[in-house]
C-alpha cells in the first residue's frame, strides 16, 4: 500500500526563488501599500479641511511620513495645493506616489518571469497615468477624485494579485512586504494623530473633538469596523486600541505582525529557509510587547514612546529580513539609508 504523499515535502522540493525576485517582491508589495494608504490620509485630510474641521491636517501629513525638511526646502507652507503637489506628483520626493509607483513598476519589471501578465499590465498603466498629473491636476477641487483613483487602482492591483500570483516563496515574500509596510504605517497614524496634534504633551489622553478621531479611523479604513464593536461611544484611548492591539481589525499593528509571523514561519518550516529565524527573532519581541500590554498600560508608558519604538522594531525587522535573504554586505548602509532597492 502506497503511503500518502506528504504535502510540506512535495514544497520543500520547489526550487528555491532567486534572492533579488524575493527583495524585488518584497518592496513591490511595501510600495503599492504605501501608494494606497497615502491616497487615504489625503482623501481623509481634504476632507475634513474642506469642512473646517482640521485645520491642521495638512501639517500632520507631512510629519507622519517624516518630510518636514525636504518639503520645507520645496515649498514652504503647508496648505491644501503644496501639500498634495507634494505627495501627489512631486518626483524630488522619494516619498510622493509618483516616486512609490515608479519604484513599485520597477520591481515589477524585475519579476516579469514571475508575476502574471495581468499584473504587470496594471502597474504599468497605473504609474503612466499617475505620471501624466499635472501642477493643474493637484488643485485642492480635484484631490479628492485623484484619491478614489488612486485607492482603486490599489485595490485592482490587490484584488489581481490575490486571484493569479502563485503561491509559492514569492508570495509570502510579497505578503510580509505588505504587511511590514501596513504596520508601520498605522503605528505612524496613530503616533500623529495621538500625539503631535494636541495642544500640549499635557493632554495626552485627554477628550479630543470626536472630528479628529473620525478622521484617524477613516485614514486607516477602520471607522465601520470600529462601529461594529464600539457603536455608543469613542474615547482617544479605545480609538487608539484598536487601531494598535485589536487583531481581527486588518490594518492594526497586532494584525499585521501575526500575518507577519505566519508567512515567515512558512519560509522556515515550508520551504526550509534557516535565514528567517534571525527575523522571527526580532518578530517575537515585538509581537510579546504588542500581546502583554492593554491599551491603557501602554498609555500610561507614553504612547508616543512606544510608538516610537514600535517603527524601530519595523525598521529592525525590514534590516534583519534584508540581511538574511538577499542583502550583500557592501550594499547595507545604502539601503538601510535609501529605504528601498
Amino acid at each position: 500500500m502506497n503511503a500518502c504523499p506528504d504535502p510540506e515535502a512535495s514544497v520543500r522540493r520547489q526550487p528555491l526563488l532567486l534572492s533579488r525576485y524575493a527583495e524585488a517582491l518584497f518592496w513591490l508589495a511595501r510600495y503599492m501599500e504605501r501608494v494606497e494608504n497615502l491616497a487615504r490620509v489625503l482623501d481623509v485630510t481634504d476632507t475634513f479641511v474642506r469642512h473646517g474641521v482640521d485645520q491642521s491636517g495638512w501639517r500632520s501629513v507631512i510629519q507622519i511620513n517624516a518630510d518636514e525638511e525636504r518639503f520645507s526646502a520645496l515649498y514652504g507652507r503647508a496648505n491644501a495645493e503644496t501639500v498634495a503637489r507634494f505627495y501627489l506628483a512631486e518626483r524630488e520626493n522619494p516619498n510622493s506616489i509618483l516616486s512609490s509607483l515608479f519604484a513599485a513598476r520597477e520591481n515589477a519589471r524585475t519579476l516579469r518571469p514571475l508575476i502574471p501578465i495581468e499584473m504587470w499590465n496594471q502597474i504599468n498603466v497605473f504609474y503612466n497615468r499617475v505620471r501624466q498629473f499635472s501642477k493643474e491636476d493637484c488643485v485642492p477641487s480635484r484631490v479628492s477624485g485623484l484619491c478614489v483613483y488612486l485607492k482603486e487602482q490599489c485595490q485592482t492591483h490587490a484584488g489581481i494579485i490575490d486571484g493569479t500570483f502563485y503561491r509559492d516563496q514569492g508570495w509570502a515574500f510579497y505578503c510580509i512586504g505588505k504587511y511590514v509596510e501596513r504596520g508601520d504605517q498605522t503605528s505612524r497614524l496613530v503616533d500623529i494623530k495621538y500625539h503631535t496634534l494636541l495642544p500640549s504633551p499635557e493632554d495626552v489622553g485627554s477628550a479630543l473633538d470626536v472630528s479628529q478621531w473620525h478622521a484617524l479611523l477613516r485614514a486607516a479604513s477602520g471607522f465601520q469596523a470600529y462601529r461594529r464593536i464600539n457603536p455608543s461611544h469613542m474615547t482617544p484611548a479605545s480609538v487608539a486600541g484598536f487601531l494598535l492591539l485589536n487583531d481581527s481589525f486588518p490594518r492594526s499593528v497586532t494584525r499585521c505582525v501575526r500575518q507577519i509571523e505566519i508567512y515567515l514561519g512558512q519560509l522556515s518550516s515550508g520551504y526550509g529557509l534557516r535565514g528567517a529565524h534571525a527575523a522571527q527573532e526580532q518578530l517575537d519581541e515585538l509581537r510579546a510587547a504588542l500581546m502583554d500590554q492593554s491599551i491603557q498600560q501602554i498609555l500610561s508608558r507614553g504612547l508616543h514612546e512606544f510608538l516610537d519604538w514600535v517603527q524601530l522594531q519595523f525598521i529592525g525587522l525590514q534590516d534583519a529580513i534584508a540581511q538574511s535573504f538577499w542583502r550583500r554586505p557592501e550594499q547595507s548602509q545604502q539601503q538601510s539609508q535609501s529605504g528601498g532597492p
